[in-house]
């Protein structure tokens, strides 16, 4: 069996779905394996409905082939406020089969800038299953899954850090990978390293997260924070029938609207889509520099290179960024 799964993962290596690794590491520690041409299953953690590039990575998510949605689960509060976010979109873009999560009752409470797109939908019409627990239902889903589990995670982390806390075998059976940090460069792309509010919201689940045996996949500042659409790209996806698309910019025009964005932002350009590369890091690196460094995160909300920290799969740089952008708006608009 170890000389089988080590023969699979070298497979998964040689078509761009894992990173190369020592074979000498533990297995537990591998990228999770799925068998070539299969979907990958994933769970979203995600705080939507804060910034709207939650939204936009849900969409990009649920038009890539390659992965599986089994669950979607808001994490740090709101948990009703993201549980209706969650519901609502799936169910308009024809998905309402995925289970919905709903997170921890924990700070902060209320909704947010979406919540016009939400006030007349109510939770019990979401025809697809709601787990009240959702840190349960991750834990559910992992455990139960054939295969390991890809868990993208977008948000801040005290849901995936009440999940290993209570049931740490978890990280032996997924994988994580997600949208945190800043290695080299800070928020639009400036030299100065930042405290990534992904981590800086909730710095002890972060390094509860980044200290559990599983491999871990990060898009850093450094890559998903110059991703927006202008221009073409734009007017493709503001203009585009499709569902997932005419949803997004929906609510891309409701979010602005409640943030007072001065103009139109949204007939014009997007905001910064920080998530849609983690999505983007589920299923492929092709048009990523990718690093294998130590990460250590701080109480302060840095994640620091480090020979202590945990070895951790980094999109440091883009190779072809006009390449991402363009697979973006295909996906979305096709």
């Amino acid at each position: 069996m170890q000389t089988r799964r080590r023969d699979f993962l070298k497979t998964l290596i040689a078509v761009g779905l894992a990173p190369s690794l020592p074979w000498s590491a533990p297995l537990q520690a591998q990228p999770a394996a799925v068998f070539p041409g299969a979907r990958i299953p994933v769970i979203l953690t995600s705080d939507i409905g804060d910034d709207i590039d939650d939204t936009w990575a849900l969409g990009f998510l649920l038009k890539s082939p390659e992965l599986d949605l089994k669950l979607a689960v808001g994490d740090y509060g709101k948990p009703q406020y993201r549980a209706r976010l969650l519901a609502k979109f799936l169910q308009t873009v024809n998905h309402a089969d995925v289970p919905i999560g709903i997170g921890t009752d924990s700070e902060p409470r209320g909704e947010g800038p979406q919540s016009e797109w939400i006030k007349d939908y109510k939770l019990e019409s979401y025809p697809g299953k709601v787990h009240q627990d959702g840190v349960q239902a991750i834990i559910d889903t992992i455990l139960s899954s054939a295969v390991p589990i890809t868990l993208i995670s977008i948000g801040p982390m005290p849901n995936v850090a009440a999940a290993l806390a209570r049931e740490p075998k978890i990280a032996t059976r997924a994988r994580l990978v997600g949208m945190y940090g800043s290695v080299r460069r800070g928020y639009d792309g400036s030299a100065k390293v930042s405290p990534e509010w992904n981590v800086k919201a909730d710095s002890k689940a972060c390094q509860k997260a980044f200290k559990a045996p599983w491999e871990i996949t990060i898009t850093p500042l450094d890559t998903c924070g110059v991703i927006s659409l202008d221009g073409d790209r734009y007017q493709q996806v503001r203009n585009s029938k499709d569902v997932v698309a005419s949803t997004i910019i929906q609510n891309y025009r409701l979010w602005s609207k409640a943030n007072k964005q001065p103009g139109s932002p949204a007939e014009t350009h997007s905001s910064t889509l920080f998530d849609t590369v983690a999505v983007y890091l589920a299923f492929s690196q092709t048009f990523c520099k990718m690093e294998r460094l130590g990460i250590e995160v701080t109480d302060d909300g840095f994640t620091r290179i480090s020979s202590a920290g945990k070895p951790v799969n980094v999109a440091t740089e883009w190779t072809n960024l006009d390449g991402f952008r363009d697979l973006l708006v295909t996906r979305l608009t096709s």
